[in-house]
């Protein structure tokens, strides 16, 4: 693998937390935090398709440099969609405004899943490209980059585009599990690559998305998934960057993530820090987790929030957890008011870091 020189930012609170030391103030960045709710993404997005912006660097870069600009985050996430890696190895589908990824020939039985082509990393040469343009443009700040986990891809070629209950991906998985775990082979092998090339290109730290994983029971997450997400997370381990691992509705599921490989484990809203520390085990540092739904509930409402959030992150320190990494539980609503966020952010820096 062609590594980029890889950026030495010693003091950056995200990576500092996230390897268990006391960052100098509380790190903080948000899911989706480049995306609809800022005016600037949708003037420069205006008559370009989601996918055409993930393949051209010089939109990637400007788009995900707008909340480092306008929010002051510890960290940028590399603009992007779980499905690029799909579409780039050649597999046939496109991303339906208000609808999602939508899949033209859904996996549904062992020939497609032979067909399914492989990826090349000179197939998401934009995307490294535009890495290569980040590194230039955020000084200091590290740059996270992204893959959907083979579980989530899994479901939308399966279903052939978003689903609310998973039923065809959950009849495969358990009627016919030995074409589940080829599928997933194939698509832990697609994810690999993809996150392989953003780390030789200079990336600081990954994320790997598993938005659908919490549709799963823990003994189905445990034997149809883990293995392929364990797969991931040490493929890359090598790089020596921070890896971490999100899912919605994942509760029930941290234990097992966190056994997965991932150096910081993402929590959604629904489960307190502490308890999420509990679950989790030590040595892990923990990622959320304020609902996003809070931004709308005005200044008083957010700081009390926040502020719970920041106690339950102090006492998963003491549990175990190897640092906290403000977030959010799950992604910025479109709707969202910018100055909220920036004001967020603001809040969350305020308070003592955690030691």
């Amino acid at each position: 693998m062609n590594t980029h020189a890889r950026r030495q930012l010693t003091d950056a609170p995200y990576l500092v937390a996230a390897t268990g030391g006391v960052p100098r103030r509380r790190p903080v960045w948000f899911q989706r935090q480049a995306g609809r709710s800022l005016p600037e993404y949708r003037e420069v997005r205006a008559g370009i398709g989601m996918l055409e912006s993930c393949f051209d660097p010089e939109l990637v870069c400007e788009i995900t440099m707008q909340p480092i600009r306008r929010h002051d985050v510890d960290a940028a996430i590399l603009f992007s969609d779980i499905v690029v890696p799909l579409k780039a190895a050649g597999i046939d589908l496109d991303i339906v405004p208000g609808v999602g990824p939508v899949v033209a020939n859904p996996v549904r039985t062992v020939d497609d899943v032979r067909k399914l082509p492989r990826l090349r990393p000179e197939e998401v040469g934009a995307v490294t490209a535009g890495i290569g343009l980040l590194l230039d443009a955020l000084g200091e700040v590290p740059l996270i980059g992204f893959a959907g986990a083979p579980f989530t891809l899994a479901s939308y070629l399966v279903e052939g585009g978003p689903s609310k209950n998973h039923e065809r991906t959950k009849a495969m998985m358990l009627a016919d599990p030995e074409i589940w775990h080829q599928l997933m082979g194939v698509l832990t092998d697609i994810t690999i690559e993809f996150l392989q090339a953003q780390i030789g290109a200079g990336v600081d730290a990954v994320q790997l998305f598993d938005s659908w994983a919490g549709a799963l029971t823990q003994a189905q997450y445990r034997e149809y998934v883990m293995p392929h997400s364990e797969r991931v997370f040490t493929e890359i381990a090598a790089a020596g960057i921070p890896r971490a691992h999100f899912g919605v509705g994942t509760g029930e599921l941290l234990g097992a993530m966190g056994e997965a490989g991932a150096d910081i484990v993402g929590v959604d809203w629904r489960i307190p820090l502490n308890e999420a520390a509990r679950r989790v085990g030590p040595g892990k540092a923990l990622q959320g987790n304020l609902d996003p739904a809070v931004l709308f509930a005005g200044p008083k409402a957010i700081e009390a929030e926040v502020r719970r959030i920041a106690h339950e992150a102090d006492e998963a320190i003491t549990l175990g957890a190897k640092g906290h990494i403000f977030n959010l539980g799950h992604g910025v609503l479109p709707n969202t008011d910018p100055t909220v966020i920036t004001d967020t952010v603001a809040l969350i820096h305020s308070l003592p870091a955690p030691l």
